[in-house]
C-alpha cells in the first residue's frame, strides 16, 4: 500500500536562502517560493495566508487560483522535460534557460509575464557573454514552455501568443558576440591529443572519427544494439536524436570500427544493457593497471585505499559533456588547440563529400534531410569546386 500524500503545506527553506512552500492536491506536488528569507516576518505571512487558501479550496486541498506564479509553471514544465528529454545537453540548456526566468520573475503572477518581460530575461542571457545565435535559441525554450503549459491549459493561450511576437535578436543589431561556424578538426591536432585520453574516452573518440556519429550515439552504445553475424556490424539505435520522428537510425561498423569495440570487451563480461564505454569500468581498470604496474610490496594498509562514502562515484554512462571535457584537458596537454568531438563528424562528413554524392553522405550520418548534411560536407564542396575551376582553366 503506499503512503498518503502529505496535503498540508510544509515551510521549507530554498537553496537560494528564501523561503518556500510544498503541499499536494488533486494533480500533483505542488512548490511555492514565498516573499522573504526563510523565517522572515513576510515569508510567514504569506505561508500563513496559503495555508488558508488550502483549507479553503477544493477537496485534495488544491489552492484556487487563477493566476499562478511563474516558478509554479516552469517546474512542472522541467519535470516533463525530463521525462521527454532525458539526461542530455538538452535537458540542460532548458534548465539553464528556465533558471534565469525563474531568478527574475519567479515569484511574479504568470499573466504579467510579456514579451517586454522576455525581452529582459533575453537581456540577461547576453550578458553572461552568449553568443546571439545561443540566445535566440535559450529565449525559445522559455515560448516552449509557455506553449507547453498553455497545452496543459495551466495558463490562458493568449499568454503564449503574447510572447511569440518578440523578434529575434538579428545579426549587426545587437551586441551580442557572433559564433563562427564549426569547422572540421585538425587531423594533427586529433592525432597528438590520442594518446593523452583515458582508455574508454580515447575509444569514443576513434569511433567518431571512424564512424561520422554523434558523440551521444557513441556514450550510448551497448552490445545488445550491435548485430555482430555479418562481416560488417550493424549498431541499431534504441534511442537517437530522430526518435520522436518516427525515424530508425543505423551506423555501420567496419574492421576499424570493429577492432575499437572488441579491444573494450577483452577481459569483461558485458550484458546487452550494459555500456560498451563506463567511466566506471574505466576507473577499476585504471586502479588494476595501477596495481600491476606497482614494483614495491603492498602494505596492509594500502591494500584498499578506497573512500569508503565518496561524495560522488563515476557514473556507468560517459555524457558527450564528460567526453567534450576529457579532450579539451588532453589537447592542452598536448599543447595543440583545443577541439570538441563534434568537429571530428564534420571531419568526416568533409571526407565522406569528397568520395561519395550528398546522398551516401546523409546515409552515414544519419541525418533526415540533405540540407544538413550540405551544411556539414561546405569545406568539401569548396574543394570540389577548386577543383572543377582548374580542371576549367
Amino acid at each position: 500500500m503506499s503512503r498518503p500524500r502529505k496535503v498540508a503545506a510544509r515551510y521549507l527553506k530554498h537553496a537560494s536562502g528564501r523561503a518556500r512552500a510544498l503541499w499536494n492536491d488533486a494533480t500533483g506536488p505542488k512548490v511555492r517560493l514565498l516573499p522573504g528569507p526563510f523565517n522572515s516576518p513576510e515569508s510567514l505571512e504569506a505561508f500563513a495566508r496559503l495555508q488558508l487558501e488550502i483549507a479553503t479550496g477544493e477537496k485534495g486541498g488544491r489552492v484556487m487560483e487563477s493566476t499562478p506564479t511563474l516558478v509554479e509553471v516552469v517546474l512542472p514544465y522541467i519535470r516533463f522535460a525530463e521525462g521527454y528529454y532525458g539526461e542530455g545537453s538538452e535537458l540542460e540548456a532548458v534548465k539553464s534557460a528556465l533558471k534565469v526566468a525563474r531568478e527574475l520573475y519567479g515569484m511574479d503572477a504568470v499573466a504579467e509575464f510579456g514579451p517586454k518581460k522576455l525581452a529582459a530575461v533575453r537581456e540577461a542571457f547576453r550578458r553572461k557573454g552568449w553568443s546571439r545565435t545561443y540566445v535566440n535559441r535559450q529565449t525559445q525554450k522559455i515560448v516552449r514552455a509557455f506553449k507547453w503549459a498553455a497545452s496543459e491549459e495551466l495558463i490562458p493561450a493568449p499568454l503564449h501568443q503574447a510572447i511569440k511576437t518578440l523578434s529575434p535578436l538579428r545579426r549587426g543589431h545587437c551586441d551580442a558576440p557572433e559564433t563562427e561556424p564549426r569547422k572540421p578538426a585538425n587531423v594533427e591536432h586529433v592525432t597528438a591529443t590520442l594518446p593523452h585520453l583515458p582508455k574508454h574516452v580515447r575509444g569514443i573518440v576513434e569511433l567518431i572519427r571512424l564512424t561520422g556519429m554523434r558523440p551521444s550515439e557513441v556514450c550510448r552504445m551497448t552490445l545488445g544494439q550491435i548485430d555482430r553475424t555479418g562481416p560488417l556490424w550493424v549498431y541499431r539505435l534504441a534511442q537517437h536524436k530522430n526518435s520522436h520522428r518516427g525515424t530508425a537510425r543505423t551506423a555501420i561498423l567496419a574492421g576499424a570500427a570493429q577492432s575499437v569495440i572488441a579491444s573494450h570487451l577483452e577481459g569483461c563480461t558485458l550484458g546487452d544493457d550494459d555500456p560498451i564505454f563506463s567511466p566506471h569500468r574505466q576507473r577499476g581498470e585504471r586502479f588494476t593497471a595501477m596495481r600491476a604496474a606497482r614494483k614495491s610490496k603492498v602494505q596492509p594498509s594500502q591494500v584498499s585505499r578506497k573512500v569508503k562514502q565518496p561524495k560522488r562515484l563515476p557514473g556507468a554512462w560517459f555524457t558527450s559533456h564528460a567526453v567534450a571535457n576529457a579532450v579539451a584537458i588532453a589537447a592542452k596537454t598536448a599543447g595543440v588547440q583545443p577541439w570538441s568531438p563534434y568537429q571530428l563528424r564534420h571531419l568526416k562528413g568533409a571526407e565522406l563529400r569528397e568520395k561519395f554524392s550528398l546522398e551516401h553522405v546523409r546515409a552515414v550520418l544519419g541525418h533526415s534531410h540533405a540540407s544538413m548534411t550540405a551544411h556539414y560536407a561546405k569545406g568539401a564542396d569548396e574543394a570540389l569546386a577548386a577543383e572543377v575551376a582548374r580542371a576549367m582553366g
